[in-house]
């Protein structure tokens, strides 16, 4: 996507047609199956999307990996946020990848490894602007993955889309990120089958509605999709289940699971995957990176965060560390992670300059 991008810049031959700016517009957590599941509740989106419309996230199809992926055109293996939370070897902590940035001592400017969007565009000569809310201007997650990008914020959804078209119409040949998390956050906490949900798809389909200005090139896709998980498909860990695991981190669509040094590692696997036989899927590290689950290329020092052994549940289930002090997560309705077309596959829609 990124090369497209940047070959519609420049007028250079390629999948999309030139423009005189682009928008890259990100809605968290929709993804393309959901999408045309409640077409009815976005209109304007879904008139405009075709079969062909579609795009593949990476894995893990969790925000820290994939929004990243879009933020810098890299497979997790090569900017290296492999997952929610993962451990940092240096320190042997587990990390939020998210949201631990400042309070677990990541340093954004190294930690994610490879250049942004943003500095490419610097670099080539384009303006380069992100659009979010306030709150995420200055956290960690923004200063590793929107590099080298002049940060503006607006509350609404709608002006957040007003306000990004107006930079990418005001500043010829520049490269406009706008990030709009609300559907992400009512699916986590109400599903997707909710009232919140759906107002929340309408809100974004509305403020998408919004005039492109003449030149622009709009690109709307999401970092991943998701799938509610009733409690009836929990998948809940004690004391037995974790024994040889120092760290269970990931998150409940894809779990890092990180062995004790006197573990015996075949012993472990081969027990996840009796307790888990039929609910989940378990591959060592080895065997992950060489399917290629975290891209053709893992760099060294991404391979070092990665689990020793990885379960991702099959269908809608989620798998809990039981033995954890904090169970809060455990009502959160909707979640991603997983290898599900429903969380994999995303809309990619072209508006403006980019429109069918």
């Amino acid at each position: 996507m990124a090369d497209d991008v940047f070959s519609a810049l420049s007028g250079d031959a390629g999948r999309l047609p030139r423009a005189a700016s682009v928008v890259l517009v990100v809605i968290d957590g929709l993804g393309a199956i959901g999408l045309r599941a409640h077409a009815g509740h976005a209109r304007n989106l879904t008139a405009q999307m075709t079969k062909r419309d579609v795009a593949t996230s990476v894995f893990p199809s969790t925000t820290a990996s994939a929004l990243t992926s879009i933020l810098t055109g890299v497979w997790p293996g090569e900017h290296g946020l492999m997952g929610y939370r993962v451990v940092d070897p240096d320190r042997d902590l587990l990390v939020n990848q998210l949201t631990g940035w400042e309070s677990e001592g990541l340093d954004p400017a190294t930690w994610q490894m490879a250049p942004t969007i943003f500095e490419r565009a610097a670099a080539t000569g384009h303006g380069a602007f992100a659009v979010g809310l306030a709150a995420y201007a200055q956290s960690g997650f923004t200063r590793a993955t929107m590099r080298g990008a002049a940060f503006a914020a607006e509350a609404r959804a709608a002006d957040r889309v007003r306000l990004a078209y107006a930079l990418a119409e005001q500043n010829a040949g520049s490269l406009v990120y706008c990030y709009l998390p609300e559907v992400d956050k009512a699916g986590h906490k109400h599903g997707m089958a909710s009232t919140e949900w759906l107002a929340a798809l309408e809100d974004v389909d509305a403020a998408l509605s919004a005039r492109v200005p003449s030149g622009v090139g709009v690109l709307v896709t999401s970092d991943h999709g998701m799938i509610d998980v009733p409690e009836r498909r929990q998948i809940v860990l004690d004391e037995a289940h974790l024994t040889g695991i120092r760290h269970v981190g990931g998150e409940p669509r894809m779990i890092h699971a990180y062995l004790d040094p006197a573990a015996d590692p075949e012993e472990v696997i081969a027990r996840w995957r009796s307790d888990l036989a039929g609910l989940a899927d378990v591959a060592s590290r080895d065997e992950a990176t060489a399917a290629g689950l975290f891209g053709p290329r893992v760099a060294d020092a991404a391979a070092a965060r990665i689990g020793d052994l990885l379960a991702v549940p099959r269908g809608n289930g989620a798998i809990y560390d039981g033995t954890a002090a904090d169970q809060r997560g455990r009502g959160m309705v909707g979640q991603h992670g997983g290898l599900t077309p429903e969380e994999r596959q995303v809309p990619l829609i072209g508006l403006g300059a980019f429109a069918h």
